[in-house]
């Protein structure tokens, strides 16, 4: 009886465990698994920031700045999943995200006077500080619809390669 009612709970729990697997192995599960991602500032994210700001010319206290930014800005990401769609080993997940609007910001031609010296010469330190100052105030927000493409290789769904403006959306920084 020992051995029946053991190998009736060995069974229980194989079972519990592929489904557990099954279960976060779905189209949709892969993007909220990449969503909170941001939303908990992973490694991933943390490193893509510093990769990021690398190749910037910002100051090391820009740079700081611009991270704390972005941390806050991932951390207030919001996300639903609007629909998956599942043909074959291709997959489709729509998702409506809101996110600060800092297109604006980025986008605007106005120099204002602070970021010229006495003789009027332009200062790209002084114009990157005034722009982190406005994106480090910027409440407005937007909503986008993305689309995220994923591909099952191995039985295992992956999310493929984003686009550029499907990053610029998440990062709040898309221009129409």
């Amino acid at each position: 009886m020992k051995k029946w009612f053991l190998a009736v709970i060995c069974v229980f729990l194989l079972a519990g465990c592929s489904i557990g697997k099954d279960m976060t192995n779905t189209p949709t599960k892969k993007v909220e698994a990449y969503m909170d991602g941001y939303q908990k500032l992973d490694d991933n994210v943390l490193n893509d920031i510093d990769t990021l700001l690398h190749d910037t010319e910002y100051t090391v206290e820009q740079k700081s700045r611009y991270k704390e930014l972005m941390k806050k800005h991932y951390k207030d990401i919001n996300y639903e999943i609007k629909e998956e769609k599942v043909n074959g080993d291709k997959a489709t997940v729509e998702v409506e995200v809101e996110v600060r609007d800092y297109s604006k910001i980025l986008s605007s031609d106005v120099i204002p006077d602070e970021i010229k010296d006495e003789e009027g010469n332009y200062s790209d330190e002084a114009y990157y500080d005034y722009q982190l100052g406005l994106m480090e105030k910027a409440e407005e927000k937007v909503k986008y619809t993305i689309t995220f493409y994923l591909t099952k290789t191995n039985d295992e769904w992956k999310i493929d390669d984003l686009n550029e403006s499907t990053m610029q959306k998440i990062h709040g920084i898309y221009i129409y």
